[in-house]
């Protein structure tokens, strides 16, 4: 007996059109036959309802930023841009795409370690402001702002004494590669401001993908005081306190959504209650899948369907060169099933457990376990959800000469 896995819950705001499932009021098996498979669809109506969602959810005095490192892809990154406060990057490349997606250099924030001089040079002369992670990292800046005649825009990335507990990654507690230990930040700030630069604030981010609203609220609070404790050590308020992430969304069987407003209620009292030193800064949160994920839809064909030792297997075009976090290979310590349907037979009643996999020479790339589907055949359509955040441009897609999947924005 095959035992039947579940897949994840399927994110809302989808519908269907004559049984089949539609993204943007189009039918998944006609964009397929448009663009092609594999085929990367996101939809700007979801990006939309999120957002808005979102902004109703928070305070007002709340500024919100996109981690577009989440998904890059030019039209999406040009919508986010019109919908967000701010752009955060993690590279000189993504820098470039910012800016050419027409993102303010004001409102683009640039973190992650191990930035090349080059990167520090573009970013400085964009005017863009870089979150420190390392005193040699400030140095540098420093000097290569003074050689260049101009003004850095310097923020400190703390890492926390604390975590953010049940996230999927941790990004603050402990030894870390990603942000100063509290006792370097003070110097370092004190170097910032006797070279007559721009000190912008702290960055301070604890971990990524929690859905318990409790844990977020703890985190948050203990960011507050973090940021009040370093500012007053220093004796500057800053103008700026990014609080970081970690929204999550469901993904996997029995994950439930993160309670935004619970979430959303308790930011409003503690921007209230806020002490003296950090009255006039501007607080902000950076937000990535939180924004996309669920906007997004991966769809692949079925090329084969074959009978193992009593298992199906449906086969498809696609597979982890483009999903690489739906195979379970992007950090999953158990794999699970992210959500699945059979895309042209949406409405249909499953009949049987299948596993869909994709096309490449490795047991590893499944892209869904023994699953209940309906009957499915060769020429079908397979929908992997989530695929709107850490798909395409998070996954190997040279592997095996395979190629990048196709990528599109509907309206």
């Amino acid at each position: 007996m095959i035992k039947t896995k579940p897949t994840g819950p399927i994110p809302s705001g989808y519908q269907s059109i004559d049984g089949e499932l539609a993204i943007g009021g189009q039918k998944a098996s006609a964009l397929v036959s448009e663009y092609g498979s594999p085929l990367f669809v996101y939809s700007a109506s979801l990006l939309d309802a999120r957002m808005a969602q979102l902004r109703a959810a928070m305070p007002d005095a709340l500024d919100l930023h996109y981690a577009m490192k989440a998904n890059p892809y030019q039209p999406v990154l040009r919508h986010m841009v019109g919908l967000a406060d701010g752009i955060d990057i993690a590279s000189g490349g993504e820098l470039r795409m910012a800016l050419d997606a027409e993102a303010a250099p004001a409102k683009i924030s640039f973190a992650g370690p191990g930035k090349r001089d080059d990167e520090l040079e573009q970013a400085i002369r964009a005017g863009v402001t870089i979150n420190i992670e390392s005193p040699g990292e400030c140095d540098r800046a420093l000097r290569i702002g003074a050689a260049t005649g101009t003004k850095p825009r310097l923020a400190i990335r703390v890492n926390p004494d604390f975590d953010l507990k049940g996230s999927g990654m941790k990004m603050g507690g402990g030894a870390k590669p990603f942000g100063m230990d509290i006792e370097l930040v003070a110097p370092s700030v004190q170097r910032i401001l006797d070279a007559g630069a721009d000190w912008r604030g702290f960055h301070i981010f604890a971990g990524s993908q929690a859905l318990n609203a409790d844990a977020i609220i703890e985190t948050q609070a203990q960011t507050f005081a973090l940021a009040a404790r370093l500012a007053t050590a220093i004796g500057h308020s800053p103008d700026h306190v990014n609080l970081g992430g970690g929204f999550g969304i469901p993904y996997f069987p029995g994950d439930e959504p993160l309670d935004i407003v619970k979430v959303g209620n308790a930011l409003s009292e503690q921007i209230d209650q806020v002490p003296d030193i950090l009255s006039s800064t501007q607080f902000a949160i950076e937000l990535g899948r939180y924004l996309v994920g669920e906007a997004g839809v991966y769809l692949t064909r079925i090329v084969d369907r074959k009978l193992s030792q009593g298992q199906i297997f449906l086969v498809t075009d696609g597979g982890l060169h483009h999903q690489l976090a739906a195979s379970g290979n992007f950090g999953t310590v158990v794999r699970r099933n992210y959500p699945a349907a059979i895309a042209n037979r949406f409405d249909q009643q499953p009949e049987e457990t299948a596993s869909i996999v994709g096309c490449l020479c490795t047991p590893l790339d499944r892209l869904s376990d023994n699953a209940a589907m309906p009957k499915a055949d060769v020429g079908d359509v397979v929908a992997i959800f989530c695929a709107g955040a850490y798909g395409a441009t998070a996954s190997p897609a040279n592997f095996l000469g395979q190629g990048a999947a196709k990528e599109i924005l509907v309206r």
